[in-house]
């Protein structure tokens, strides 16, 4: 659930700070909901798709020394703005090349600080046994 809130609040910022990423909803509390559904949707969409994006790119990370990371981030976005489409929510990612890189940038740095300061329950459970 922490993940969830962490890729919700990192989609919120990403809003907030490049213009032509945009999540609509009629209230606040419709804006919320949409938030965690598209962050429960970028969880699922790293957990699956992008391990198997990351192997095949991975030329492209040794070339760029690790930059390739935001472009698959982006990819990541894009194609939970596809997912959001097909399933109603109103989430757009903005044209791919610099908004969609520029939100890939902002979700990647904010989601880095959440997990910074916000304990990984994983990590002490495996501690406990």
């Amino acid at each position: 659930m922490i993940k969830v809130l962490v890729n919700a609040v990192a989609i919120w910022v990403a809003t907030l700070v490049v213009p032509q990423v945009d999540v609509t909803a009629s209230d606040t509390s419709g804006r919320v909901i949409t938030l965690l559904v598209l962050g429960a949707l970028f969880g699922v969409v790293n957990a699956l798709v992008k391990p198997i994006v990351k192997v095949l790119a991975f030329p492209f990370y040794v070339l760029s020394l690790g930059l390739f990371a935001f472009v698959v981030n982006a990819l990541m976005l894009e194609l939970v703005d596809w997912l959001s489409d097909s399933l109603g929510i109103s989430f757009d990612s903005g044209p791919f090349l610099w908004s969609t890189l520029a939100a890939a940038v902002v979700v990647t740095i904010v989601s880095m600080m959440l997990n910074l300061v916000l304990p990984d329950r994983s990590r002490e459970r495996s501690v406990q046994a």
